[in-house]
């Protein structure tokens, strides 16, 4: 075996390396009807839910120095008669929600 064949093996190993884990990583994606299903069920602990959505494409994301990708969704419900829409930043990978902050209604 010659040497540029040994340099070009190593070469194509490795950018068939990195493909392959861009693969396996967009594989690893929570789906984002598993996250919503999560989020309602918490949102139930605390009454009825009147509506929900999810984003189906994961966003980038960046704060600070985190950077990662998430589902954007919203739950809506009704307590005390008034109509309270949410809407939740959650993690693409993970399933963990990130953030949840009220929309207010004017």
């Amino acid at each position: 075996m010659n040497w540029k064949s040994f340099i070009l093996g190593i070469g194509i190993g490795a950018a068939g390396g990195i493909l392959l884990r861009g693969k396996l990583k967009e594989a690893s994606l929570i789906s984002a009807e598993k996250v919503l299903k999560d989020v309602k069920l918490s949102f139930k602990k605390e009454g009825n839910i009147d509506g929900s959505w999810i984003s189906m494409k994961p966003e980038d994301y960046q704060k600070h120095s985190l950077s990662t990708k998430v589902y954007k969704g919203g739950v809506s419900r009704r307590s005390n008669g008034r109509l309270e829409q949410y809407e939740f930043l959650a993690d693409a990978y993970t399933g963990t929600v990130i953030d949840v902050y009220p929309l207010v209604n004017n």
